[in-house]
């Protein structure tokens, strides 16, 4: 299959172009809308969401990663990875890093095919979509060793709000096998309790536990982390 990861939006017209791409080439391939609203512009946020949302896919996947505030600048090469027989295509903007660290068998290259014609700033549906097509149809794609763009300084474990979903719980770059179940963690100076469930507290009050995909989130049970706690991506999250 091939999944979609991105700062689009489900609004406007432009998941639609990028799946209409990807049909146009590989009709018979499923395609997923796996994320598409990554934190807008924000390649180092979205990068700790990336191997927590793609891990639980079978080798083969191909994932289009399209978080690029510098599309069309020509600052960041295009990129494929094979990262333990999954796929990935997108810009080598540090959207890629965390994943990197954490993939066993890496290969990647950079992209040299291009379309006849490619707008200077819709590289997700003219670059990376059919790339991402002919990849999953067994196509050969152009493509050169690549000397890949490497965020040393961005810690293995993010403790930053980078994601917020619709329910107002708040979402941050901390695997939570990177910490004690029985730690409490400070969030814009107020105390909060880990737990299992939102259950594990009394509707109203704040609760951390590790979400489905791996990562410590914080929220309230029946009411919003985010307006409670005065939270957006980039707030810091403590331990202790």
């Amino acid at each position: 299959m091939i999944g979609l990861f991105t700062d689009y939006g489900c609004d406007g017209p432009y998941i639609g172009q990028v799946l209409a791409r990807i049909l146009a080439l590989a009709p018979a391939i499923p395609v997923i809308n796996l994320f598409a609203d990554a934190p807008a512009h924000n390649p180092r946020a979205a990068a700790y969401l990336l191997p927590a949302y793609t891990s639980g896919y079978p080798a083969g996947t191909v994932f289009v990663c399209v978080v690029d505030p510098a599309v069309g600048s020509g600052r960041h090469r295009p990129a494929i990875l094979d990262c333990d027989g999954r796929w990935f295509v997108g810009p080598d903007n540090g959207l890629f890093e965390i994943i990197r660290r954490r993939t066993r068998i890496l290969r990647e290259w950079q992209i040299e095919w291009r379309p006849e014609d490619m707008a200077a700033s819709f590289h997700g549906r003219d670059l990376y979509a059919p790339v991402a097509a002919r990849l999953a149809m067994g196509m050969e794609v152009a493509r050169s060793p690549l000397q890949p763009l490497r965020f040393a300084e961005w810690p293995d474990d993010l403790d930053e709000i980078i994601y917020i979903d619709r329910f107002g719980n708040t979402m941050s770059g901390m695997r939570a096998s990177s910490i004690s179940p029985q730690s409490t963690l400070r969030v814009a100076g107020k105390t909060v309790a880990g737990g299992r469930t939102f259950a594990a507290v009394n509707e109203g009050e704040g609760v951390w536990y590790g979400n489905s995909n791996g990562l410590v989130e914080v929220a309230i049970n029946g009411g919003r982390a985010d307006v409670a706690y005065g939270l957006r991506i980039g707030s810091r999250i403590e331990i202790g």
